[in-house]
């Protein structure tokens, strides 16, 4: 078994390194947020007070960062990984961040002598308790392979997208659509309500019909349907719309970047910007049903 070193220590990471030590590995951990060092160490992670002595004599150091500046500071600041991991060290980054960001670590990576790959995930906080998430893998094939090894305890699904960056361009046309699935799972259930429907006697019939989707089935934003939506817990965050915003923004620079036109990703990010603007990004991204009922949350 190896030892890991585990950079970011948040709703992610916390049980998707629970499921490595569960798989007999070692995991040092980091986080400036000391509660959630403190919670993941009573989940087996070996505590450290800065990334320069978690990643010191490890086979491969994880970061489950928020954005693309967070990722950057944690590689490339005097005390990251770039400076103090070995060089043998593989290094996988699952953070979801733009693809110049990832291009950046790629490159700066390579030139420093160390393999990387960029492993961003689906499946939310419930995948990561339940070690089902899906990884998509980007970079050169033997960094691809040896860190599928590590990621097996954590997935469902190792999906090899392809070259460098291959990872995070499928993790953000997923976010996009996962998050206009959500949107329109909103109206419907609002449009349905109001035509008269019984709530759940609708959502059978759209889990089993052309409407289905992840998000009606795991996030579906009224109370009472789906055992793992927020909304059985006035929105408490799994995924929030701080975060949700942030991923749809991706979306939409890259479609800027490739004379792409994202029309609809457009409308929804316009309502996530709402959320956040009113408050309320700390709040689960299905929220977003606000928008078609102001009486909601």
């Amino acid at each position: 078994m190896a030892t890991i070193a585990w950079i970011g220590l948040g709703h992610m990471g916390n049980p998707m390194t629970a499921n490595l030590i569960g798989g007999g590995h070692t995991v040092h951990g980091f986080d400036l947020d000391r509660t959630a060092l403190d919670a993941a160490a009573a989940k087996g992670v070996k505590p450290f007070g800065s990334i320069a002595d978690a990643v010191r004599g490890v086979d491969a150091v994880f970061t489950m960062l928020p954005k693309g500046d967070h990722a950057r500071a944690v590689y490339e600041g005097d005390d990251g990984v770039f400076a103090h991991a070995d060089p043998s060290t593989l290094l996988v980054d699952s953070s979801t961040i733009d693809i110049d960001s990832a291009k950046l670590l790629h490159d700066t990576a390579r030139a420093r002598g160390f393999r990387f790959v960029d492993a961003p995930v689906s499946g939310g906080i419930s995948g990561a308790a339940a070690g089902t998430l899906t990884f998509m893998l980007g970079g050169e094939p033997d960094a691809v392979e040896a860190a599928a090894v590590f990621i097996d305890p954590m997935s469902g699904n190792i999906i090899r997208t392809g070259a460098a960056t291959s990872g995070q361009a499928a993790k953000i046309c997923n976010n996009m659509m996962l998050l206009i699935n959500l949107a329109a799972c909103a109206e419907g259930a609002v449009l349905a309500e109001r035509l008269g429907l019984d709530p759940t006697v609708f959502w059978n019939v759209a889990s089993v019909s052309s409407a289905d989707s992840w998000a009606l089935r795991t996030w579906y934003p009224v109370p009472g349907i789906v055992e793992t939506s927020a909304a059985n817990h006035d929105f408490a965050p799994t995924f929030t719309a701080d975060l949700a915003n942030k991923d749809i923004g991706l979306a939409l620079r890259a479609g800027e970047s490739t004379d792409t036109p994202l029309p609809t990703a457009a409308i929804v990010a316009a309502q996530l910007q709402e959320l956040v603007d009113s408050g309320l990004g700390g709040r689960d991204c299905s929220l977003i049903i606000k928008h078609i009922d102001p009486a909601v949350g």
